[in-house]
């Protein structure tokens, strides 16, 4: 049995942290894109897609035409990509429902209803982050 000091070369198990998993992805040395938060991330990227996903989450199945009106400072070339990445992140279904003209529809898949919760809990960590230049309420100024 070698030392507690010395390294025989094998890590010792260690205790869950709180916060993080306990699953072997969340011990990597670098970024992967395998991991699940990074995951998670790459499926929101970009401005506006959390506001895409509110309004998928406020309804059940949505025409291109009402997210467009939803959110009216956002361009359609924005709004188009930003559907194509949700659909490919396996976070909404786009269905085209054939006949003229044909008809586009979006909803989430179960899965994308998932990000409720997750854009919840960023909201809440963001409303209770410091703003910048104020001191936090708990905290005391600095003295100068």
């Amino acid at each position: 049995m070698a030392h507690r000091t010395v390294s025989n070369g094998l890590a010792a198990p260690r205790e869950p942290r709180p916060g993080l998993p306990d699953d072997p992805r969340a011990r990597v040395t670098a970024p992967t894109s395998a991991c699940p938060v990074e995951v998670t991330l790459a499926a929101l990227r970009g401005r506006w897609t959390t506001l895409v996903v509110r309004e998928l989450l406020d309804g059940d199945v949505y025409a291109y035409s009402e997210l467009a009106a939803a959110l009216p400072q956002l361009s359609d070339k924005v709004l188009a990509e930003r559907l194509v990445q949700l659909v490919e992140a396996g976070v909404a279904r786009r269905t085209r429902t054939p006949g003229w003209p044909s008809t586009v529809t979006y909803r989430l898949t179960p899965h994308g209803r998932e990000l409720g919760p997750v854009l919840q809990a960023l909201w809440d960590w963001g409303a209770a982050a410091p703003v910048p230049g104020q001191p936090r309420e708990e905290e005391e100024p600095e003295a100068p």
